[in-house]
């Protein structure tokens, strides 16, 4: 698979490795232990992988009581492992730091000594019970790996250049045309059904098999709900009910997360560790209310109001359709083909939230409720602002459309309330570019370009 943060790889060894072990972030399965040890194989002399998930306990022995003499430290770990380093070009990967946070804590010795390069990779890093109990280095540069984007799904599907022919387009604002729209289109639903998940999208590319493609998905489902319970402690009830509601949640019209439908009178405040477990653990991605949108949108969020989004749409499509294997598949076909259109609304948002994030936004929206004036009711799906701020101008509002009702009202109320702020408005939708009425109409699968 071609993954675009091998030039994240690449750039941390030109600019960063003798200074900083590079801390690779990400959720279950997302490709991380993967990538580390491609860019050992191709960019090392020689490497060293060590899987602290399944490493003996001699190994874990070295660790402890060996740092203090790192000459002694690095022999015995050479004899253990059958692993010869080279000094000056070897890597040394720590994967699934995670299980042995002494490790992680070494770092800060290890980047000292100078000898070699270091690579960690783990999930759930920033948990605090992962953390308890050591000093987190300062030689740890921090990157966060997400699933395959859109484009990194096409490179595996066999459509190489696409999206350089939709940046061309996005950058002159000119549609694509027809045919191509067409194609383009069928190719983000089949992105929307199969996610970013790597071993979905290699089921998906070798054998188009969409049974096997949501066993696939399933699995990974299964192991996040067994990292619930083996990491949240005493939050791992909350956090389960918490995942378990993101579908029925997101089906809604307003997909305001209500806390109150999980367990009667709850308040936002009684689960906001929970939702800041599932968040640490890059399960969802978090999107919050800015009720001022300006210069800055998180200068005014709303802590009581959020929306939460599955980070791969993937999963959520086999999370919301579980009923049975047989009824799951067919509706996976029916994506597919774009013959559904129940809860394809939640679909498509969702979609949007994992592509914004993916390139770098956090998430906000807009809402604003008054039971009296219409003029003053809106929901905005999405903010973003410009990357470099200016005085005024700064914020665009987006809205997501589904299916062939393509009304703009909240866009209109938000760009005529907030013109001082209000730079482009856009609506995410099925058909192709075009520009009318102040607003620039987007297909779903340009949203990595905002």
């Amino acid at each position: 698979m071609r993954r675009k943060f091998y030039d994240v790889l690449l750039d941390w060894k030109a600019r960063h490795a003798g200074k900083y072990a590079l801390l690779i972030d990400g959720a279950r399965r997302v490709g991380k232990s993967w990538i580390a040890e491609e860019f050992a194989k191709a960019e090392y002399e020689r490497y060293l992988l060590i899987d602290f998930s399944r490493v003996s306990k001699n190994v874990r022995e070295i660790f402890d009581n060996q740092l203090h003499d790192l000459d002694t430290f690095f022999m015995m770990l050479e004899a253990e492992t059958g692993t010869r380093l080279a000094k000056g070009r070897s890597l040394v990967i720590f994967d699934e730091v995670q299980e042995f946070p002494r490790a992680r804590e070494a770092i800060k010795a290890l980047i000292a000594d100078g000898r070699y390069h270091y690579i960690e990779t783990g999930s759930l890093i920033s948990i605090r019970k992962n953390t308890t109990g050591i000093v987190i280095p300062s030689e740890e540069l921090h990157k966060k790996m997400y699933p395959m984007d859109f484009e990194e799904f096409l490179w595996a599907t066999g459509r190489e250049t696409a999206m350089e022919l939709v940046r061309k387009a996005f950058a002159e604002r000119k549609p694509l045309g027809e045919s191509l729209n067409r194609r383009l289109m069928e190719s983000y639903r089949q992105y929307l059904v199969v996610g970013g998940m790597p071993q979905a999208v290699a089921e998906f590319s070798s054998s188009h098999d969409l049974a096997e493609v949501d066993q696939t998905k399933r699995a990974i489902l299964d192991l996040y709900r067994a990292d619930i319970w083996k990491h949240a402690g005493a939050l791992a009830p909350k956090v389960e009910r918490l995942f378990d509601e993101i579908p029925d949640q997101l089906s809604r019209h307003e997909k305001k997360f209500r806390v109150s439908d999980v367990e009667d009178d709850a308040r936002m405040r009684d689960y906001e560790d929970a939702f800041k477990w599932l968040e640490g653990a890059m399960f969802v991605n978090l999107c919050w209310n800015s009720t001022d949108p300006n210069v800055g949108l998180k200068i005014n969020l709303d802590r009581k109001s959020m929306k939460c989004y599955m980070a791969d749409t993937g999963l959520l499509v086999s999370h919301a359709f579980d009923e049975n294997e047989l009824a799951s598949e067919s509706i996976h076909r029916q994506l597919l083909l774009d013959k559904i259109e129940v809860n394809k609304g939640m679909l498509v948002e969702n979609m949007a939230a994992q592509m914004l994030t993916a390139s770098g936004h956090k998430l906000y929206f807009h809402s604003e409720s008054s039971p009296n004036r219409a003029i003053n009711r809106m929901e905005i799906d999405f903010l973003v602002s410009k990357t470099k701020l200016t005085r005024r101008h700064n914020i665009s509002p987006i809205e997501v459309k589904s299916g062939k009702n393509i009304t703009h009202a909240s866009l209109d109320k938000f760009a005529a309330k907030y013109s001082q702020w209000c730079t482009d408005s856009f609506l995410l939708y099925g058909k192709d570019l075009r520009i009318a009425d102040g607003i620039t109409y987007l297909p779903h699968y340009m949203t990595p370009l905002l």
